[in-house]
Protein backbone atom coordinates (compact mmCIF):
# COMPACT_ATOMS: atom_id res chain seq x y z
CA UNK A 1 0.00 0.00 0.00
CA UNK A 2 2.96 2.48 0.54
CA UNK A 3 2.16 3.43 4.35
CA UNK A 4 1.16 1.98 7.32
CA UNK A 5 -0.78 3.84 10.16
CA UNK A 6 -0.37 3.06 13.73
CA UNK A 7 -2.53 3.30 16.22
CA UNK A 8 -3.94 3.75 19.79
CA UNK A 9 0.16 3.32 21.17
CA UNK A 10 1.51 4.48 24.35
CA UNK A 11 5.06 6.08 22.63
CA UNK A 12 8.11 7.05 23.95
CA UNK A 13 9.53 9.40 21.43
CA UNK A 14 13.07 9.63 22.80
CA UNK A 15 12.16 13.34 23.81
CA UNK A 16 9.32 13.12 25.69
CA UNK A 17 9.81 11.52 29.65
CA UNK A 18 6.65 9.15 29.46
CA UNK A 19 4.73 7.17 27.20
CA UNK A 20 2.04 8.92 25.53
CA UNK A 21 -0.79 8.50 23.68
CA UNK A 22 0.13 8.71 19.75
CA UNK A 23 -0.14 7.79 16.19
CA UNK A 24 2.01 7.70 13.85
CA UNK A 25 2.21 6.92 9.97
CA UNK A 26 5.33 5.32 8.66
CA UNK A 27 6.55 5.52 4.91
CA UNK A 28 6.77 1.72 4.27
CA UNK A 29 9.10 2.31 0.79
CA UNK A 30 11.27 5.44 2.83
CA UNK A 31 11.29 3.37 5.66
CA UNK A 32 11.11 6.60 7.69
CA UNK A 33 8.19 8.28 9.55
CA UNK A 34 5.86 10.30 8.07
CA UNK A 35 3.81 11.79 11.20
CA UNK A 36 3.95 11.68 14.66
CA UNK A 37 1.24 12.90 16.91
CA UNK A 38 -2.45 12.96 18.25
CA UNK A 39 -4.06 14.01 14.99
CA UNK A 40 -2.01 12.15 12.12
CA UNK A 41 -4.09 12.66 8.85
CA UNK A 42 -4.68 9.21 7.09
CA UNK A 43 -5.56 8.59 3.78
CA UNK A 44 -8.40 5.43 3.42
CA UNK A 45 -6.06 3.55 1.44
CA UNK A 46 -3.40 2.71 4.08
CA UNK A 47 -2.78 0.28 6.05
CA UNK A 48 -3.92 0.07 10.00
CA UNK A 49 -2.01 -1.29 12.87
CA UNK A 50 -3.94 -1.35 16.02
CA UNK A 51 -1.36 -1.03 19.12
CA UNK A 52 -4.11 -0.48 22.06
CA UNK A 53 -2.02 -2.11 25.17
CA UNK A 54 1.11 -1.25 23.44
CA UNK A 55 4.36 0.30 24.28
CA UNK A 56 6.32 2.00 21.62
CA UNK A 57 10.01 3.24 21.63
CA UNK A 58 12.89 3.56 19.43
CA UNK A 59 15.08 1.15 18.23
CA UNK A 60 17.78 0.53 20.81
CA UNK A 61 21.18 1.69 19.74
CA UNK A 62 24.27 -0.49 21.14
CA UNK A 63 27.46 2.20 21.05
CA UNK A 64 29.95 -0.55 21.63
CA UNK A 65 30.15 -3.51 19.99
CA UNK A 66 32.76 -6.05 18.69
CA UNK A 67 30.92 -8.02 15.70
CA UNK A 68 33.22 -10.03 14.44
CA UNK A 69 34.23 -11.68 18.03
CA UNK A 70 32.74 -14.81 18.67
CA UNK A 71 31.70 -14.50 22.39
CA UNK A 72 30.54 -17.95 23.33
CA UNK A 73 33.47 -20.00 21.30
CA UNK A 74 31.12 -22.10 19.48
CA UNK A 75 32.45 -21.11 15.94
CA UNK A 76 36.14 -20.90 16.60
CA UNK A 77 36.49 -16.92 15.50
CA UNK A 78 38.95 -14.36 17.12
CA UNK A 79 38.34 -14.07 21.17
CA UNK A 80 40.46 -12.49 23.56
CA UNK A 81 40.15 -16.29 25.19
CA UNK A 82 41.28 -18.68 23.07
CA UNK A 83 43.90 -16.17 20.60
CA UNK A 84 42.87 -18.21 17.33
CA UNK A 85 44.74 -16.62 14.55
CA UNK A 86 42.00 -14.42 12.38
CA UNK A 87 40.28 -15.46 9.46
CA UNK A 88 38.69 -12.96 7.07
CA UNK A 89 35.86 -15.32 5.65
CA UNK A 90 35.14 -16.80 9.43
CA UNK A 91 35.21 -13.75 11.13
CA UNK A 92 32.56 -12.21 8.14
CA UNK A 93 30.43 -15.19 8.84
CA UNK A 94 30.76 -14.40 12.78
CA UNK A 95 29.62 -10.58 12.13
CA UNK A 96 26.84 -11.04 9.98
CA UNK A 97 24.93 -13.46 12.18
CA UNK A 98 25.80 -11.35 15.20
CA UNK A 99 24.28 -8.45 13.09
CA UNK A 100 21.64 -10.80 12.71
CA UNK A 101 20.97 -11.31 16.49
CA UNK A 102 21.34 -7.96 17.72
CA UNK A 103 18.11 -6.81 15.20
CA UNK A 104 16.49 -9.26 16.05
CA UNK A 105 16.72 -8.23 19.96
CA UNK A 106 15.67 -4.90 19.32
CA UNK A 107 18.79 -2.77 17.89
CA UNK A 108 18.71 -1.22 15.28
CA UNK A 109 21.81 1.05 15.14
CA UNK A 110 25.08 -0.08 16.30
CA UNK A 111 28.60 1.40 16.91
CA UNK A 112 31.26 -1.09 16.29
CA UNK A 113 34.60 -0.44 18.24
CA UNK A 114 37.16 -2.90 16.94
CA UNK A 115 37.06 -5.23 13.76
CA UNK A 116 39.27 -7.17 11.64
CA UNK A 117 40.09 -6.72 7.76
CA UNK A 118 37.46 -3.34 7.76
CA UNK A 119 34.40 -5.71 8.27
CA UNK A 120 32.43 -3.37 9.94
CA UNK A 121 33.62 -0.44 7.91
CA UNK A 122 32.20 -2.94 4.51
CA UNK A 123 28.82 -4.28 6.09
CA UNK A 124 28.02 -0.68 7.46
CA UNK A 125 28.27 0.75 3.60
CA UNK A 126 26.41 -2.65 2.86
CA UNK A 127 23.75 -1.22 5.33
CA UNK A 128 23.48 1.86 4.05
CA UNK A 129 23.38 0.55 0.42
CA UNK A 130 20.57 -1.42 1.21
CA UNK A 131 21.58 -4.45 0.02
CA UNK A 132 21.45 -6.07 3.41
CA UNK A 133 19.59 -5.99 6.30
CA UNK A 134 21.38 -5.21 9.42
CA UNK A 135 21.44 -2.50 12.11
CA UNK A 136 22.74 0.59 10.86
CA UNK A 137 26.55 0.77 12.02
CA UNK A 138 28.84 3.36 12.64
CA UNK A 139 32.40 1.29 11.71
CA UNK A 140 35.70 2.16 13.23
CA UNK A 141 37.75 -0.55 11.47
CA UNK A 142 41.07 -1.40 13.74
CA UNK A 143 41.13 -0.62 16.78
CA UNK A 144 44.77 1.97 17.95
CA UNK A 145 46.78 1.12 21.01
CA UNK A 146 50.53 1.25 21.95
CA UNK A 147 52.69 -1.91 20.66
CA UNK A 148 51.69 -5.06 23.29
CA UNK A 149 48.79 -2.73 24.38
CA UNK A 150 45.59 -3.66 24.74
CA UNK A 151 43.67 -5.81 22.14
CA UNK A 152 46.54 -5.91 19.69
CA UNK A 153 44.30 -8.30 18.21
CA UNK A 154 41.92 -6.53 17.30
CA UNK A 155 43.94 -3.58 15.79
CA UNK A 156 46.86 -1.44 14.91
CA UNK A 157 49.82 -0.92 17.03
CA UNK A 158 51.09 2.46 16.33
CA UNK A 159 53.69 4.63 18.72
CA UNK A 160 53.94 8.84 18.61
CA UNK A 161 51.51 11.46 17.49
CA UNK A 162 52.74 11.29 14.30
CA UNK A 163 52.40 7.41 13.88
CA UNK A 164 48.86 7.40 15.82
CA UNK A 165 47.53 10.18 13.27
CA UNK A 166 49.08 8.63 10.23
CA UNK A 167 47.01 5.30 11.40
CA UNK A 168 43.54 7.44 11.70
CA UNK A 169 44.18 9.02 8.24
CA UNK A 170 44.28 5.46 6.82
CA UNK A 171 41.08 4.55 8.88
CA UNK A 172 39.11 7.60 8.26
CA UNK A 173 40.13 7.28 4.15
CA UNK A 174 39.36 3.86 4.38
CA UNK A 175 35.43 5.05 5.68
CA UNK A 176 35.40 4.83 9.35
CA UNK A 177 32.84 6.84 11.22
CA UNK A 178 34.62 6.79 14.21
CA UNK A 179 38.32 6.25 15.79
CA UNK A 180 39.16 3.85 18.70
CA UNK A 181 42.12 3.65 20.55
CA UNK A 182 43.39 2.40 24.20
CA UNK A 183 44.41 4.31 26.68
CA UNK A 184 44.10 1.55 29.32
CA UNK A 185 44.91 -1.96 30.08
CA UNK A 186 41.58 -3.77 30.48
CA UNK A 187 40.06 -6.99 32.18
CA UNK A 188 40.64 -9.66 29.07
CA UNK A 189 44.08 -9.71 28.58
CA UNK A 190 47.06 -11.12 30.81
CA UNK A 191 50.02 -9.12 31.71
CA UNK A 192 48.50 -6.18 32.59
CA UNK A 193 45.67 -4.20 34.85
CA UNK A 194 42.70 -1.98 34.19
CA UNK A 195 44.45 0.71 35.77
CA UNK A 196 47.79 0.90 33.32
CA UNK A 197 48.01 4.18 31.32
CA UNK A 198 48.74 3.84 27.55
CA UNK A 199 48.41 5.62 25.18
CA UNK A 200 49.54 9.13 25.89
CA UNK A 201 47.32 12.32 26.11
CA UNK A 202 49.30 13.58 22.72
CA UNK A 203 49.05 10.35 20.63
CA UNK A 204 45.74 10.27 21.75
CA UNK A 205 45.25 13.72 20.72
CA UNK A 206 46.49 13.44 17.52
CA UNK A 207 44.04 10.82 16.36
CA UNK A 208 41.25 12.84 17.96
CA UNK A 209 42.46 15.95 15.68
CA UNK A 210 41.71 14.42 12.70
CA UNK A 211 38.66 12.63 13.22
CA UNK A 212 37.09 15.87 14.11
CA UNK A 213 38.70 17.81 11.22
CA UNK A 214 36.54 14.99 9.21
CA UNK A 215 33.51 15.46 11.61
CA UNK A 216 33.90 12.25 12.94
CA UNK A 217 34.34 10.90 16.36
CA UNK A 218 36.64 9.58 18.53
CA UNK A 219 36.51 6.99 22.06
CA UNK A 220 39.24 5.55 24.30
CA UNK A 221 38.86 2.35 26.01
CA UNK A 222 40.00 3.85 29.32
CA UNK A 223 39.39 2.34 32.88
CA UNK A 224 41.55 3.19 35.25
CA UNK A 225 41.39 6.58 36.54
CA UNK A 226 44.15 8.71 34.94
CA UNK A 227 43.74 6.92 31.77
CA UNK A 228 40.22 8.45 31.79
CA UNK A 229 41.72 11.84 32.18
CA UNK A 230 43.97 11.70 29.93
CA UNK A 231 41.33 10.87 27.42
CA UNK A 232 38.94 13.28 28.59
CA UNK A 233 41.91 16.01 27.93
CA UNK A 234 42.70 14.71 24.42
CA UNK A 235 39.40 15.49 23.43
CA UNK A 236 37.68 12.26 23.02
CA UNK A 237 33.78 12.09 22.31
CA UNK A 238 33.50 8.74 25.03
CA UNK A 239 35.08 6.96 27.40
CA UNK A 240 34.14 3.53 27.43
CA UNK A 241 34.05 1.72 30.33
CA UNK A 242 35.02 4.17 32.91
CA UNK A 243 35.31 1.66 35.90
CA UNK A 244 37.40 3.74 38.36
CA UNK A 245 36.12 7.62 38.54
CA UNK A 246 36.96 9.32 40.74
CA UNK A 247 35.08 13.33 41.74
CA UNK A 248 37.77 14.88 39.45
CA UNK A 249 37.50 12.98 36.48
CA UNK A 250 33.68 13.30 36.32
CA UNK A 251 34.03 17.15 37.06
CA UNK A 252 35.75 16.95 33.81
CA UNK A 253 33.46 14.65 32.36
CA UNK A 254 30.66 17.29 32.53
CA UNK A 255 33.00 20.18 31.51
CA UNK A 256 34.11 18.92 28.17
CA UNK A 257 30.63 17.31 27.77
CA UNK A 258 32.49 13.82 27.45
CA UNK A 259 30.06 10.64 26.97
CA UNK A 260 30.40 7.41 29.16
CA UNK A 261 29.61 4.40 27.87
CA UNK A 262 29.42 1.46 30.92
CA UNK A 263 28.94 -1.48 29.49
CA UNK A 264 28.61 -3.20 33.08
CA UNK A 265 27.57 -6.59 31.24
CA UNK A 266 31.04 -7.11 30.16
CA UNK A 267 32.42 -7.94 33.70
CA UNK A 268 29.09 -9.20 34.73
CA UNK A 269 28.85 -11.68 31.85
CA UNK A 270 32.63 -12.76 32.67
CA UNK A 271 31.61 -13.02 36.41
CA UNK A 272 28.70 -15.47 35.59
CA UNK A 273 31.70 -17.90 34.05
CA UNK A 274 34.07 -18.14 36.46
CA UNK A 275 34.87 -21.81 36.15
CA UNK A 276 35.20 -21.39 32.54
CA UNK A 277 37.63 -18.78 32.40
CA UNK A 278 41.02 -17.74 32.80
CA UNK A 279 42.07 -17.25 36.37
CA UNK A 280 43.45 -14.06 35.23
CA UNK A 281 40.33 -12.69 34.11
CA UNK A 282 38.34 -13.81 36.64
CA UNK A 283 40.08 -12.34 39.22
CA UNK A 284 40.26 -8.53 37.77
CA UNK A 285 37.02 -8.71 36.35
CA UNK A 286 35.42 -9.73 40.18
CA UNK A 287 37.83 -6.63 41.75
CA UNK A 288 36.09 -3.90 39.30
CA UNK A 289 32.60 -4.82 39.36
CA UNK A 290 31.90 -3.16 42.62
CA UNK A 291 33.57 0.03 41.27
CA UNK A 292 32.33 0.08 38.16
CA UNK A 293 28.86 0.66 39.15
CA UNK A 294 29.92 2.90 41.76
CA UNK A 295 31.58 5.11 39.05
CA UNK A 296 28.73 5.03 37.07
CA UNK A 297 25.65 5.51 39.35
CA UNK A 298 28.07 8.44 40.62
CA UNK A 299 28.49 9.55 36.99
CA UNK A 300 24.89 9.43 35.90
CA UNK A 301 23.91 11.36 39.39
CA UNK A 302 26.48 14.39 38.52
CA UNK A 303 24.60 14.46 35.18
CA UNK A 304 27.21 13.14 33.36
CA UNK A 305 25.87 11.88 29.45
CA UNK A 306 25.19 8.23 29.61
CA UNK A 307 25.08 6.51 25.97
CA UNK A 308 24.11 2.41 26.44
CA UNK A 309 26.73 0.04 24.95
CA UNK A 310 27.61 -3.45 25.90
CA UNK A 311 31.12 -5.03 24.43
CA UNK A 312 28.86 -7.84 22.74
CA UNK A 313 31.57 -10.04 21.60
CA UNK A 314 33.71 -10.26 25.16
CA UNK A 315 33.65 -13.67 26.94
CA UNK A 316 29.86 -14.85 27.50
CA UNK A 317 28.42 -11.38 26.48
CA UNK A 318 26.03 -12.14 23.35
CA UNK A 319 24.36 -10.12 20.57
CA UNK A 320 20.60 -11.00 22.28
CA UNK A 321 19.06 -10.36 25.38
CA UNK A 322 22.34 -9.04 27.29
CA UNK A 323 21.20 -5.44 24.67
CA UNK A 324 18.54 -5.32 26.91
CA UNK A 325 20.07 -6.36 30.10
CA UNK A 326 22.53 -3.64 30.17
CA UNK A 327 19.68 -1.25 30.45
CA UNK A 328 18.80 -3.15 33.63
CA UNK A 329 22.41 -2.97 35.04
CA UNK A 330 22.25 0.31 34.53
CA UNK A 331 19.37 1.21 36.63
CA UNK A 332 20.58 -1.22 38.90
CA UNK A 333 23.82 1.05 39.19
CA UNK A 334 21.39 4.07 39.94
CA UNK A 335 20.36 5.66 36.29
CA UNK A 336 16.86 6.20 36.36
CA UNK A 337 14.66 3.88 34.01
CA UNK A 338 14.17 7.08 32.03
CA UNK A 339 17.83 7.57 31.90
CA UNK A 340 18.22 4.26 31.12
CA UNK A 341 15.98 4.67 27.75
CA UNK A 342 17.84 8.10 26.69
CA UNK A 343 21.40 6.11 26.87
CA UNK A 344 19.90 3.55 24.12
CA UNK A 345 17.65 6.51 21.95
CA UNK A 346 18.66 10.05 22.08
CA UNK A 347 21.64 9.91 24.07
CA UNK A 348 23.36 7.41 21.61
CA UNK A 349 22.02 8.90 18.93
CA UNK A 350 23.44 12.12 19.84
CA UNK A 351 27.04 10.30 20.62
CA UNK A 352 26.92 8.99 17.17
CA UNK A 353 25.86 11.84 15.32
CA UNK A 354 23.01 10.28 13.99
CA UNK A 355 20.64 12.18 15.47
CA UNK A 356 19.38 13.28 12.20
CA UNK A 357 18.39 10.10 11.02
CA UNK A 358 17.97 7.90 13.78
CA UNK A 359 17.39 7.57 18.03
CA UNK A 360 14.07 9.24 18.03
CA UNK A 361 10.50 8.64 16.84
CA UNK A 362 9.87 11.87 14.20
CA UNK A 363 8.91 13.10 11.40
CA UNK A 364 11.57 12.17 8.57
CA UNK A 365 13.28 9.98 10.98
CA UNK A 366 14.39 6.41 10.37
CA UNK A 367 11.83 3.93 10.83
CA UNK A 368 13.04 2.28 13.88
CA UNK A 369 11.26 1.20 16.85
CA UNK A 370 9.71 -1.55 18.91
CA UNK A 371 6.74 -2.88 20.26
CA UNK A 372 6.48 -4.03 23.73
CA UNK A 373 3.71 -5.61 26.18
CA UNK A 374 4.90 -3.38 28.95
CA UNK A 375 5.89 -0.12 30.09
CA UNK A 376 9.55 -0.11 30.68
CA UNK A 377 9.52 3.34 32.75
CA UNK A 378 7.72 0.95 35.16
CA UNK A 379 10.06 -1.20 34.87
CA UNK A 380 13.11 -1.75 32.83
CA UNK A 381 12.73 -5.34 32.41
CA UNK A 382 10.19 -5.28 29.76
CA UNK A 383 12.74 -3.92 27.29
CA UNK A 384 14.17 -7.73 27.38
CA UNK A 385 11.13 -9.56 27.29
CA UNK A 386 9.23 -10.36 23.99
CA UNK A 387 8.99 -7.59 21.69
CA UNK A 388 8.30 -6.61 17.75
CA UNK A 389 11.15 -4.95 15.82
CA UNK A 390 11.06 -2.43 13.22
CA UNK A 391 13.68 -1.47 11.07
CA UNK A 392 13.24 1.16 8.33
CA UNK A 393 9.58 0.56 8.67
CA UNK A 394 9.58 -3.23 8.41
CA UNK A 395 9.21 -5.93 10.36
CA UNK A 396 12.11 -7.57 11.71
CA UNK A 397 11.23 -11.61 11.61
Amino acid sequence: MGKTYFKNAHVFTGVNESFEALDFLVDDQAGTFVEVGSDVTVAEDVEVVDLAGKYVMPGMINAHTHIILDPLFKIGGLSSVNGNQSEPVVDTYIAVDNLKKLLKNGVTYIRDVGSTYDIDLKLGKLEREGKIVAPGIIGSGAALMMTGGHGAELGREVDGPDETRKAARELLKKGARNIKMMATGGVSIDGEQPTDVQLSVEEMKAAVDEAHHKGRTACAHAQGTQGIKNAIIAGVDSIEHAIYLDDEAIEMLKEHGTFVVPTLVAPWAINQHTDLLPEFMVKKSLEVQEAHFKSIGCAAKAGVKIAMGTDAGTPFNDFEGLNAFELDLMVQAGLTPLQALQATTVNAAELLKIASEAGTIAADKLADFLILERNPLEDIKAVGEEKIVYKKGKQVL
